[in-house]
């Protein structure tokens, strides 16, 4: 077995992918990282590249220091409307589009924030060539999409299961997916199994994208794309080995300067050791993967009252979730964007420890394919 993987992998050849019409010249997706982490200039790079960049429309409303915000409470977007601000969206696609032209651009939309279905449109009427969603099981994403024939609509599973009642909805609706990510339970931010199984083996990447993959083949061959804890070259060859068409990578792409996070999230990486990345519970109702630093420490179901400014995500149900596990998600990710040490949530990969320098978006695309063997 050991003996024919390593045959596989030397046959590996790190080629394009293509999404419905889009060509992806590399096999490498920025994955789309919210409240800042990647909006116009990575994704913009990334991009201009050859890869696939993601602009993310979580919490955009905090975009340019809130300037598109039409009403703020204490320093932050008030309610849904401003907390998922179009106009900031359409700005965020200008000027990624700027840096990369016509090139493909797509847009990650958490499917468990308020507002899913105007964002989505918003997205759409911005330029969004590909819509990406997690967390939940986007079924009505077709139908939002319907009078956009050209875009891709990119779901986000953690298992075979999942795939199977998305596709069989999708194809009910007469749109079917452009790809699939695949995502396994070593990435950055909220994940797609419960606590318990975030350390299985059967839950692990490998073991979950053979089954995935034979899935797919009943409805397609739209590209599999792998994420979670994929981290050089060498990771990108063994996972496409196992089937993958191409990989999302998120965490790595914060180590670089066209990142749009703060210098100082950007350190908190940097300083941050293996034992310092860990679970912690979210108003989401999934676990998160993040840096332990001061709000991690000290977390604690709230006594008092956590106010829900932004009315982010249904789950928490204005500020019920947020009081359960102690903290505000859009806050908490807010003040990691605005570089507030003590106050911010800080999510990473499984892997984030391993990053040690900032580089260039083209060096670090350079390096991810470039042969180490």
């Amino acid at each position: 077995m050991e003996e024919i993987k390593v045959n596989e992998i030397n046959k590996v050849e790190l080629k394009g992918i293509k999404i419905g019409k889009y060509v992806i010249e590399k096999p490498i997706v920025q994955g789309g990282m919210g409240v800042g982490i990647s909006w116009d200039r990575l994704a913009g790079n990334v991009a201009k590249n050859g890869c696939l960049g993601t602009i993310s429309a979580i919490c955009t409303g905090y975009y340019q220091n809130m300037r598109f915000v039409k009403k703020a409470v204490n320093g932050r977007p008030l309610g849904t409307e401003n907390t998922y601000s179009r106009e900031a969206l359409f700005e965020i696609f200008k000027n990624a589009r700027k840096i990369c032209g016509d090139k493909p651009l797509a847009c990650n939309i958490l499917h468990a924030i308020n507002d899913y279905g105007r964002v989505v449109q918003d997205a759409l009427e911005a330029g969004a060539n590909i819509i990406v969603t997690g967390a939940g099981l986007p079924l009505e994403l077709p139908k939002l999409v319907k009078d956009y024939p050209d875009v891709e609509i990119v779901p986000i599973v953690s298992s075979a299961r999942a795939l199977k009642i998305i596709c069989k909805k999708w194809k009910a609706a007469g749109k079917m997916p452009g790809a699939v990510i695949v995502e396994g339970p070593k990435s950055g931010g909220h994940q797609g199994a419960k606590y318990e199984e975030l350390f299985a083996p059967e839950h692990q990447l490998e073991a979950i994208l053979p089954p995935i993959k034979e899935e797919r083949d009943k409805w397609g061959d739209f590209p599999i794309i792998a994420a979670g804890g994929i981290w050089d070259n060498n990771d990108i060859k063994n996972i496409m080995a196992l089937g993958a068409d191409a990989v999302q990578m998120g965490t790595r792409f914060i180590g670089t300067y066209e990142c749009d996070a703060s210098d100082v999230l950007k350190q908190v990486l940097l300083d941050a050791k293996e034992e310092d990345i860990v679970i912690v519970s979210s108003p989401v109702g999934y676990p998160g993967r993040a840096v332990k630093t001061n709000l991690v420490q000290t977390l604690e179901p709230n006594t008092k009252k956590i106010k829900c400014i932004s009315n982010c995500i249904f789950p928490c149900e204005r500020g019920k979730g947020a009081n359960r596990v102690g903290y505000c998600i859009a806050d908490s990710l807010g003040d990691a964007y605005l570089g507030r040490i003590q106050s911010g949530l800080f999510f990473s990969g499984a892997n984030g420890w391993r990053l040690k320098e900032i580089v260039h978006v083209k060096d670090l695309i350079d390096e991810l394919m470039t042969d180490t063997n």
